[in-house]
């Protein structure tokens, strides 16, 4: 699963890029989130994750606390969340996942990004068969050997678990998120590279010179919409 890391670690990088696009979208989807529950991650698993996930990205705590604040108001703005399927040059892939209070104007936005860049719309299903929805923890300082053992202590049986880099990387099943970064936390790991839940390719595609460069322009042109909140594909981007 290596390639696949890489894949994460190029999309991590890139909008870690881009800090204010980046910090306005967790803004969103922590709001949406809280709204959806308790604004209080012990008692709101999924606004637990998305905090969890946002450490990663460095958002500042005064962001955090504004949309959590937002949260707690009296407004009755709603959004939906959203998942598009394409295509784009040569075989590529790609999912987008929205979070919008206006549908319609975010279909046209993606349609016009796929149809501007090389690409096409599908129909639901079309690309997500595959892709594994996949649960994704990296951590520094341990070897693969160190994380075993911690999770055999708790009787948890993971995906994958590998050294890359100077990282080691735990894909697990998404249910198993929480429980994963749990024992880790009660092992005394507190810091994680990546605290994510993904949608990996199953089998990745190599793209070269124009091909290439037209699907970068594309992924770059999807994840510029306002409302697009992650976009996956399976392309190998790595040099």
């Amino acid at each position: 699963m290596g390639r696949k890391w890489n894949n994460i670690k190029e999309k991590k990088a890139s909008k870690d890029a881009n800090t204010s696009r980046v910090y306005s979208k967790f803004a969103l989807e922590i709001y949406v989130v809280a709204r959806q529950g308790e604004p209080d991650p012990e008692s709101n698993q999924a606004l637990k994750f998305v905090l969890e996930r946002a450490k990663t990205y460095n958002v500042p705590r005064n962001i955090i606390d504004r949309a959590i604040e937002k949260a707690k108001g009296s407004s009755d703005e709603s959004y939906d969340e959203l998942r598009y399927e394409g295509f784009g040059p040569n075989g590529s892939m790609i999912i987008v996942d929205a979070l919008t209070n206006n549908v319609n104007r975010t279909a046209s936005n993606v349609r016009a990004a796929f149809g501007k860049n090389g690409g096409n719309m599908g129909v639901s299903g079309s690309v997500s068969y595959m892709f594994d929805a996949t649960a994704v923890i990296g951590l520094e300082g341990k070897t693969a050997d160190d994380i075993l053992e911690i999770l055999m202590e708790e009787d948890l049986d993971v995906r994958d678990i590998i050294e890359e880099d100077d990282s080691v990387i735990i894909y697990a099943e998404p249910d198993q998120f929480h429980a994963v970064q749990q024992a880790l936390k009660n092992a005394g790991i507190n810091e994680f590279t990546v605290a994510e839940q993904t949608m990996l390719a199953q089998t990745d595609v190599e793209l070269d010179g124009e091909a290439k460069a037209q699907f970068e322009k594309l992924i770059d042109a999807l994840e510029d919409l306002e409302d697009v909140q992650r976009v996956y594909h399976n392309v190998d981007l790595e040099d």
